[in-house]
This record gives structure tokens, C-alpha cells and sequence, in this order.
């Protein structure tokens, strides 16, 4: 049987992801997130970055 996979959007990004996703470094987003320019929330042990909020970002509206 084959089964079909449905790719969900992403809500949130690991730093990891965020960073290859936008194209920036791993200082330049924790610059942005202590600056309050980027959203960033702690779930758990991980900094999850919400999607929108990168995306606000990139498109300069923070």
C-alpha cells in the first residue's frame, strides 16, 4: 500500500531551520531576537522562531 504524505506548513522554525530558510547566521537571528526586531519563544529546551515572524522579518515589517 502506498501512503501519501501531506506537508503541513511550518508555524515555527528551530534556529537551524531559520537560518537555513532565511539565509542568516545564527548570531545575526539572536541579534534580531535580543534587539526585539524577531519573535522567538522557548518550548522547553528549544527557541522555536513562529513563521510569521521570520517572514515579517524578511519582508522588513519588523
Amino acid at each position: 500500500m502506498q501512503s501519501i504524505k501531506h506537508d503541513s506548513p511550518k508555524i515555527g522554525y528551530s534556529i537551524r531551520e531559520a537560518c537555513r530558510a532565511s539565509s542568516l547566521g545564527r548570531t545575526t537571528l539572536y541579534g534580531h531576537i535580543s534587539a526585539g526586531r524577531l519573535r522567538a519563544v522557548r518550548v522547553g529546551g528549544r527557541t522555536i522562531i513562529p513563521a510569521e515572524a521570520l517572514h515579517a522579518l524578511i519582508a522588513g515589517e519588523a
